[in-house]
């Protein structure tokens, strides 16, 4: 009779083990795959950048054709330009983004004062270009972020919590704006 209690331990200790495995490797493999989702998400918030980057070039040399004298701010987005290609954490591609933004916020603005620019199928074309991407920018950026959200919570929380740092996860950064960006435009009629 003894013999037969033992089996029966053996047994429900090589279910828990097994119960256990497969616990530990779940939890580790879904760690995986969040962490491979944030890289996706990334990849597409720098492939939409450097679409928008390779825009660029066209688009300025179209405007420079109207408005040459503005050689300042056309210096200011090749300077944004450059320093978005060389970013390479998170952060900096935020802080490159956001000078961009403003480099070309000060290059519309000058469009404005050129009507004939404002009628050219080129600029035009590539105008629209420039927004649909920017648009497919704001959509890849709320992604990440919620993948982001969902990362850094799954290594937080347990069980995540107990593997991640023997997997060498760390939470992630979100891609934010800079603060002028969430003030309110002033316009005056």
């Amino acid at each position: 009779m003894a013999e037969k209690n033992n089996s029966g331990i053996f047994v429900c200790l090589g279910v828990l083990v097994i119960a256990f495995l497969f616990w530990y490797i779940n939890t580790r493999n879904a760690l995986v795959v969040v962490d491979e989702q944030v890289n996706n998400a990334w990849a597409e918030i720098d492939n939409q950048l450097q679409r928008r980057s390779d825009l660029i070039p066209n688009f300025v040399n179209t405007v420079r054709g109207y408005a040459s004298h503005e050689e300042a701010i056309f210096a200011g987005i090749a300077n944004a330009r450059s320093k978005m290609a060389g970013a390479t954490t998170v952060e900096d591609k935020a802080s490159s983004y956001n000078e961009m933004e403003s480099a070309l916020s000060r290059l519309l603005v000058i469009t404005e004062q050129y009507p004939e620019l404002k009628a050219n199928q080129n600029f035009i074309a590539l105008q629209d270009e420039l927004a649909g991407t920017e648009n497919r920018i704001a959509v890849a950026r709320q992604r990440y972020n919620t993948t982001v959200t969902d990362f850094n919570s799954r290594i937080r929380v347990f069980p995540g919590s107990l593997f991640a740092s023997s997997m060498g996860l760390r939470t992630r950064p979100y891609f934010e704006i800079n603060e002028s960006a969430r003030q309110v435009p002033q316009v005056n009629f």
